[in-house]
């Protein structure tokens, strides 16, 4: 075995299901097989996962896909560079709405919310506005994760689907995800979005109404990424490469359908998610809704990081002059990954993906990442984008066309990228 240049790891993680591949990468002995040995801390919201890595108090940490690019751009109030060596799930979030905002819809717009599309609910949302507004009744409160997150660029497409501003006809706000259903309970917000098992959570409780899970607008989106420092990633470049062997090896368990009844039950322990067995199950059993290694689902994609810089832009987070794709390229560190997999012998054809990012117009241009499915909000259908041809023998349909036209304004229907997995 190689010698490590740190052996000994603390590595953080928030409570939610796409955690899991940090617990079971201990639980299952995935760490110590690679040589390493891995204190995992719980942390309580996405800010202190940040200051914790930037501070170095955290080797490697779980964290929001979004963020890593923030950071290293400088854009949050921390400003450190750091890479995404591995996505650790794809998949798994879902907006609840409280049953008293869901009644109010279903009283304004009846037909709009029975045909249960996520646009057309949205759309049902904008007739509550409408009213409260008319009234002078405040506005409706929701909330996200952080806001360099998926959830947070979640809920704004969602919101532009049915004709709202999200930053002028709602008010958005930022609770951590154990925090969601108690905010909910309380009547201190309308709804959340955020990954799993909390969406569930609310339902067994009866205090929510899941109005669409992010499936709904990305079919594969990345959801969860390893984040560490760049300049840790350069100093400890052998002990990256096991503990990405140790999260993979985890991973490609988490994956198998026999196991999830056991990850349902490790996870409940009140040392990590401290959530009730059945309710972690119920939402793990859902077919392709947490999606930890298949499809190619752990490739940290390039164009998933264009993706997450353009929605900074649109929402006025970044800088329409940032450089997108030098962005995307120092933080989605594809290199490492590969070398990881290839080594763990996981993925036979690792050397034989290929990147391109290639523009598609469904109502606007977005960049579609490399075997999409690309899924039009207002339409309600589904388009197959160009695919990644390389995995089906075809390596000479590849090609790089990253720079597409500039976005659409806020409240224009999106094309989002999703994997097929």
């Amino acid at each position: 075995m190689v010698d490590l240049e740190r052996p000994r790891l603390k590595v953080g993680f928030i409570p939610i299901i796409d955690c899991a591949p940090i617990i079971l990468a201990e639980e299952l002995g995935s760490y110590e097989r690679q040589g390493l040995e891995v204190e995992i801390r719980r942390e309580v919201s996405w800010a202190n996962v940040r200051d914790k890595l930037a501070l170095g108090v955290l080797d490697a940490s779980h964290i929001l896909a979004p963020l890593p690019l923030a950071l290293t751009l400088g854009i949050d109030s921390v400003r450190v560079p750091m890479i995404n060596a591995m996505t650790l799930q794809v998949n798994g979030n879902a907006l609840t709405l409280s049953q008293a905002l869901w009644q109010e819809m279903e009283e304004a717009a009846p037909d709009l919310i029975g045909a249960g599309h996520a646009p057309l609910v949205a759309r049902a949302l904008a007739a509550v506005v409408a009213k409260r507004a008319a009234t002078g009744a405040p506005r409706i409160v929701l909330a996200s994760v952080f806001p360099y997150s998926v959830q947070n660029y979640m809920v704004r497409q969602w919101l532009a689907s049915g004709g709202l501003d999200p930053d002028r006809d709602v008010r958005l706000t930022v609770v951590p995800p154990p925090h969601t259903v108690a905010h909910l309970s309380a009547k201190a917000i309308d709804g959340y979005c955020v990954g799993e098992p909390w969406n569930q959570r609310a339902v067994a409780l009866g205090i929510g109404r899941i109005a669409m899970t992010g499936t709904d607008i990305w079919r594969g989106m990345p959801e969860k990424v390893l984040g560490v420092t760049e300049a840790w990633a350069e100093k400890n470049p052998e002990t990256l490469k096991a503990l990405l062997k140790a999260l993979i090896e985890a991973c490609v368990w988490l994956d198998e359908p026999s196991h999830r009844a056991e990850a349902a039950q490790l996870l409940a322990s009140p040392r990590y998610l401290n959530t009730p067995a059945d309710v972690i199950a119920r939402t793990l059993d859902l077919p392709d809704f947490h999606v930890f290694h298949r499809g190619a689902a752990n490739f940290p994609w390039r164009s998933h990081a264009d993706w997450f810089l353009k929605q900074m832009v649109r929402w006025g987070q970044a800088a329409a002059d940032i450089d997108i794709a030098a962005t995307a390229d120092r933080v989605n560190r594809t290199d490492l990954y590969r070398a990881a997999a290839r080594e763990i012998g996981v993925h036979s054809d690792v050397d034989n993906i290929r990147e391109k990012r290639t523009v598609t117009t469904l109502g606007r241009d977005e960049q579609a990442a490399p075997g999409v499915e690309l899924r039009c909000l207002r339409g309600g259908h589904a388009h197959r984008g160009i695919a990644d041809r390389a995995r089906e023998g075809n390596a000479g349909a590849c090609r790089d066309n990253r720079d597409g036209p500039a976005l659409a304004g806020k409240t224009a229907a999106l094309a989002s990228p999703a994997h097929r997995g």
